[in-house]
């Protein structure tokens, strides 16, 4: 860094600067870790991304997370009271306990069994928490000097705003983790069930002979096996991380992020419903040997494409100014 970024970075503090490092360790561990999954399952392919465009969104919001700094810094910066200064108190303490004994417990457990679904989701839970922990605890002590008047809730204590913009690098890495098997087996049986229906349905309203039985679609041309992979949930992962992306970078209020990561999630949905359609559409003209291969590996990619062009069709709808903003200017104290 260099120019007016280097001279504002040094508004941060020796104990927010060692919180960051550290930080950034324990998410080099998760990433390591997590590099295990990345390698052997393709539904989390796209976790290679991840590192990279954690990196960018700190360095996209680093004027903003000094910024923030300088806020928490200053005598009228807002901090939590009454009541809400106990409830956000208790709520970071647990936070960070709870942080390091799944931590903990996941680390041990990748030491004694190797890589495990478990626990490579204890270990990214838990370093996510102390991530979050961490920064809220080393964010400055605010001046001396007249306080902001008016009743103080959570949301508008400056240590919260200052840990709001570290949500994505600390969160996204729950998405890139492979789900405990119980739950991803679950989630996959269902979106399963729900492509299977909704193909033999269309199929029966256009008049076209088919027969459903269980996860097999029986054409005249032959049987169709639906597997697993056609469920939609990698594109649902891809599509859910994409979004999470896509919000943290170019949206600015968080009910924005979350509209547009559930938008995500539907978009995923249904173009795999249309992916299962076409498929089978095809098996149908051509026979069920036509569809593997390319064709298959072409309408599941098709399906990412499709979902994160929606997404920045979605964009302009929330207002969102594509163009480059105007820099500001942040006042940096003279020594």
């Amino acid at each position: 860094m260099s120019g007016p970024w280097q001279k504002a970075s040094k508004e941060l503090t020796g104990a927010l600067l060692a919180a960051l490092g550290l930080s950034a360790g324990f998410l080099a561990f998760v990433a390591w870790d997590q590099s295990h999954w990345w390698s052997t399952k393709e539904d989390y392919s796209f976790g290679w991304l991840v590192p990279a465009f954690v990196v960018f969104v700190v360095y996209d919001r680093w004027s903003r997370i000094v910024a923030a700094v300088m806020e928490c810094r200053s005598a009228e910066s807002a901090r939590a009271e009454g009541a809400a200064k106990w409830v956000l108190r208790l709520g970071v303490g647990g936070m960070m306990t709870g942080g390091v004994l799944l931590f903990l417990l996941g680390a041990f457990y990748r030491a004694g069994a190797g890589a495990s679904h478990p626990g490579t989701l204890a270990i990214t839970m838990g370093a996510s928490a102390i991530v979050l922990s961490l920064i809220f605890l080393n964010a400055p002590e605010r001046g001396e000097g007249k306080r902001a008047e008016g009743a103080k809730g959570i949301l508008a204590d400056g240590r919260v705003k200052l840990t709001g913009l570290f949500l994505f690098p600390a969160l996204v890495w729950l998405v890139s983790a492979p789900m405990v098997s119980v739950i991803e087996n679950q989630l996959n049986l269902f979106l399963l069930r729900k492509v299977v229906t909704v193909v033999s349905f269309v199929f029966d309203f256009l008049g076209l002979p088919i027969e459903q039985q269980g996860n097999v679609l029986v054409l005249p041309s032959g049987k169709v096996g639906v597997e697993d992979a056609c469920s939609g949930i990698r594109s649902l992962t891809a599509c859910l991380f994409a979004g999470s992306f896509l919000g943290a970078v170019f949206l600015d209020r968080l009910w924005k992020k979350i509209a547009l990561v559930a938008a995500a999630m539907g978009f995923a949905f249904l173009t795999n419903l249309v992916r299962g359609l076409f498929l089978t559409g095809w098996a149908y003209q051509n026979g069920p040997e036509s569809i593997s291969g390319v064709v298959h590996d072409v309408a599941g990619y098709a399906v990412l494409g499709l979902t994160v062009a929606g997404l920045l069709c979605l964009l302009p709808l929330f207002n969102l100014k594509l163009s480059e903003e105007e820099e500001v200017e942040i006042p940096v104290r003279s020594e």
